[in-house]
């Protein structure tokens, strides 16, 4: 179980680690971005930024979500204390 957690935190941590340098935005969010950029304005910058941000959110909580219902609903060792008669379904 420890391997595991650990091997878990690894690829999570390398992920986010090494992240390529994408483009999230509308057409439009593009360019307010770039003219502002080309204007001086320097509140543009992290404009990409926040869009994955928000873009991951969603995602990163799904995630959980499922993991949380995963953990909590799954059975183990489930034994059936089923009758050894045969039983008649009509």
């Amino acid at each position: 179980m420890n391997k595991k957690v650990i091997f878990i935190l690894f690829v999570l941590v390398f992920t986010f680690a090494v992240s390529p340098n994408v483009n999230a935005q509308c057409s439009m969010c593009t360019i307010n971005a770039e003219q502002g950029v080309k204007n001086g304005n320097t509140q543009t910058a992290g404009l990409n930024t926040g869009v994955l941000y928000l873009l991951s959110i969603p995602y990163l909580m799904a995630v959980i979500v499922g993991v949380v219902w995963y953990k909590k609903y799954r059975k183990k060792n489930i034994h059936l204390n089923m009758k050894k008669e045969p039983f008649n379904l009509n």
